[in-house]
């Protein structure tokens, strides 16, 4: 009887178990429209794979971190991102890498990684970083966390959540930071609302914002500089 009542058991675990990872993957591009001709088709949720008789170590090799990014750009600060298209033995994995320099007062601005968590290690200067929790509900405003960080701080930025880091020292600030996806995905909340192609209508954006028009206007007409650097 003990060992029946096991064995039911084990098969309602099983089938529980089964049920509870019965669903679709995760999308690691931002959209897939279904097709029916595949030799217009393109790969998804990963790249094709190198046979693995003809894999090589310079597959999972990417050299050129320890070359700072250039920072002198507007906001001043550059990512130099490692991922799965620039590092191919990063496909399938579900991690990736950046840098990230700042030149002083640099800021890498308000983004967000769609696809991934962040944890970031700071190995020079000092920077102010925090993120933006989810609506929580009527009539009640964002919560923002934020904490100074020095040189050997930790910290994590959870799965698509706005957050930013702005140096908030007088000399450069060096950061690391790995990712979990082998692409991220990056929406840099500026660029992505006020230097979309085509625009956003300025009335929408005007009564969202709550703002005149010509506010929207003259932030439409502005330069929003993509931090990004990526290894050639």
């Amino acid at each position: 009887m003990a060992l029946k009542s096991f064995v039911l058991i084990i098969a309602i675990f099983v089938v529980v178990t089964s049920i509870s990872h019965a669903s679709d993957p995760s999308p690691l591009q931002d959209f897939c429209v279904a097709i029916n001709d595949p030799m217009a088709a393109v790969f998804v949720n990963g790249k094709f794979c190198k046979n693995p008789k003809i894999v090589t170590a310079e597959d999972f090799f990417r050299p050129g971190l320890n070359v700072a990014g250039d920072t002198s750009n507007p906001v001043g600060s550059a990512v130099t991102a490692v991922n799965v298209n620039n590092l191919a033995g990063l496909n399938t994995l579900g991690i990736s890498f950046a840098r990230i320099d700042y030149a002083p007062y640099g800021l890498n601005p308000p983004h967000t990684h769609p696809r991934a968590s962040e944890i970031l290690v700071v190995l020079e200067g000092t920077l102010y970083v925090g993120f933006v929790l989810s609506n929580p509900g009527p009539n009640m405003k964002n919560k923002l966390l934020t904490k100074i960080l020095q040189p050997g701080d930790v910290f994590v930025f959870p799965i698509g959540l706005i957050h930013f880091q702005l140096n908030v020292g007088k000399t450069n600030a060096v950061a690391f930071a790995g990712l979990s996806s082998q692409n991220p995905g990056v929406i840099t909340i500026a660029n992505a609302v006020f230097g979309s192609d085509p625009p956003i209508n300025d009335n929408l954006l005007a009564k969202a914002f709550q703002v005149d028009k010509k506010v929207v206007d003259y932030l439409q007409s502005q330069f929003w500089w993509d931090n990004s650097y990526r290894l050639v």
